[in-house]
């Protein structure tokens, strides 16, 4: 199963639509944001994913009730955890707890943000996953993630 990974797009309109155009383009079963949509209207853009969409609030993301009825239900508090693809995920935005959660055992996937950092590591026989920012604020790229759950090899992709 192939997921796309993304955080921070901050209400950045074009940077989240080349998002969801690449999510389409390699065929992307389910796309996960680890917080920080910040605004409801981003799912006029979000919507268009030809797949299914879970994420987690961040400290930006303002009317929490509005983003959860615009995304479908699917934008949850802190920790969320799911199975996708055979694999144990939880996102969390803040990276506090993402080196704990790695540890638990709980999981394979550890997703967070907020940081506009990417990374990729393993810790304690999971893997951990900052996808970056999508957003074009600050310095840096506007980065997402690619995430094969069979042969767990991750992409970082510039938009």
């Amino acid at each position: 199963m192939l997921l796309g990974i993304m955080s921070d797009s901050h209400d950045d309109m074009q940077m989240i639509a080349r998002a969801v155009e690449l999510f389409r383009a390699r065929g992307v079963a389910h796309v996960l944001h680890a917080g920080d949509v910040v605004s409801p209207f981003t799912f006029e853009v979000l919507g268009a994913l030809p797949c299914p969409f879970s994420g987690v609030f961040g400290n930006n993301d303002g009317d929490r009730v509005l983003l959860r009825e615009r995304s479908g239900g699917n934008l949850h508090v802190q920790p969320h955890s799911l199975e996708l693809g055979g694999k144990r995920l939880v996102i969390i935005h803040e990276p506090a707890a993402a080196e704990a959660l790695a540890l638990s055992g709980l999981y394979d996937i550890v997703l967070y943000g907020h940081t506009h950092r990417t990374e990729i590591r393993q810790a304690g026989g999971a893997l951990i996953i900052n996808p970056g920012k999508t957003a074009r604020l600050h310095k840096g790229q506007s980065t997402v993630a690619l995430l094969d759950t069979v042969t767990m090899q991750a992409e970082l992709v510039e938009l």
